[in-house]
């Protein structure tokens, strides 16, 4: 099951979601499938957890969820929107819609992700975007749920990134939603606290053996690994990596500097527009993972 997990949850959702779309029913089917998908990745954290810690709350729940449901109605709106923006907004009807579904929501995804992925590295060469950024990386455990854990600023410019290109060459509704319940999906995997295995497939998905060592906590260590679904992004940055020898410790995740960072929710929206006086050492990084990067 380690092996098979993350293909199957990833091939599984997101073939449901194309075959239900493709047949005609109503979009409101994607958002209804989110619970089970969120359910079947709590239990498989239960079953095969890479780290038993990170089953327990740091109590963060409450905060995790405020996060996402702000966000993930953010997406609805931004959805529901397409066909308003399209009345307004120049494009250019250059979406191939005599393509076979399959293979319009594979360009959606490589598109969205180049930008996503461009917006995500530049958030950590930016003073101005890191602020709004740091939000995401102050979690201190990874379980599938807090990959929808971002400022919603952040979220915002995270999604014109990667939806931007997609609306001007005319994408329709049907593939911006599909695409929608496939970042979902893929934000699970990503910050899945399951044990998987994933082989050869690191070539290609960013899923959660990758996205943990982004979570490093010791300085400019976790400044990796930037892509959202496609890992190959990466690999053209100059910033892929891959440790299979290390094992991330409970408490290797976080912002080094900032053991302070504030975890309510509302004291995270507030905190990249307060000033702080006080700095912090960053955190030392452990031997065991100096020797794994430099080999």
């Amino acid at each position: 099951m380690r092996y098979l997990y993350a293909p199957a949850f990833f091939f599984g959702f997101i073939g449901l979601a194309l075959y239900l779309v493709g047949e005609g029913v109503s979009l409101l089917c994607l958002p209804a499938l989110l619970p089970l998908t969120i359910l079947l990745a709590f239990l498989a954290e239960r079953f095969w957890p890479y780290r038993a810690g990170w089953n327990e709350s740091h109590g963060d729940g409450a905060r995790d969820l405020a996060h996402a449901l702000a966000n993930e109605t953010l997406n609805a709106l931004g959805i529901a929107a397409i066909p308003l923006m399209a009345l307004w907004m120049p494009h250019f009807a250059l979406w191939p819609v005599d393509w076979p579904l399959a293979l319009q929501l594979l360009a959606a995804l490589l598109i969205a992700d180049l930008g996503v992925t461009l917006v995500h590295y530049a958030s950590h060469r930016s003073a101005l975007l890191w602020r709004l950024h740091a939000v995401h990386h102050s979690v201190t455990r990874m379980y599938g749920f807090n990959g929808l854990m971002k400022h919603p600023l952040h979220q915002t410019l995270e999604a014109l990134g990667g939806t931007l290109p997609l609306l001007l060459l005319g994408v329709p509704v049907e593939v911006a939603a599909l695409l929608a319940f496939a970042i979902a999906i893929q934000l699970l995997l990503q910050h899945s606290n399951v044990d998987m295995r994933i082989g050869v497939l690191r070539h290609v998905f960013a899923w959660a053996p990758l996205h943990r060592l982004h979570h490093l906590k010791y300085g400019t260590a976790g400044d990796v690994n930037f892509a959202l679904f496609f890992s190959f992004w990466d690999r053209l940055l100059g910033t892929a990596l891959y440790l299979p020898d290390y094992e991330l410790a409970e408490d290797d995740l976080g912002i080094g500097d900032r053991p302070d960072y504030p975890v309510a929710y509302l004291d995270q929206l507030r905190e990249p527009f307060r000033q702080h006086d006080t700095a912090h050492p960053p955190a030392v990084l452990p031997p065991e993972l100096r020797r794994a990067l430099v080999e």
